[in-house]
């Protein structure tokens, strides 16, 4: 697993008109972080967001996958893969990581 700066640097640009979104590099990757919660994460260049059941249905309908953070082992966590056509789109974007974010902030 990894990332690139110049990848981050455009992960940060697209949730510019967002605000406040930071990023903290990890175990390779990186985590996006919002109010004090992590909502979403970077990994190989891809950006995943929090999913539950509330928005599950939307990723899977999508064609998204579930971030699988070894290759070699079936673990998966509750991290989707982000369709590329909604990065490309901010406003479609920011409501998308809203989600998630709100997925955190209600904890468990």
């Amino acid at each position: 697993m990894s990332v690139s700066n110049e990848f981050l640097e455009y992960v940060l640009d697209q949730f510019s008109s967002w605000g406040d979104v930071s990023v903290r590099k990890m175990f390779g990757g990186a985590g996006l972080y919002r109010q004090g919660k992590m909502f979403g994460l970077v990994a190989n260049d891809v950006v995943y967001l929090k999913v539950d059941a509330t928005n599950r249905a939307k990723y899977e309908a999508a064609g998204s996958a579930p971030f699988k953070p070894w290759e070699d082992k079936p673990m998966t966590m509750s991290f989707w893969e982000l369709p590329a056509d909604v990065f490309e789109q901010p406003e479609e974007l920011i409501a998308w990581a809203e989600e998630s974010l709100a997925i955190q902030l209600k904890g468990k």
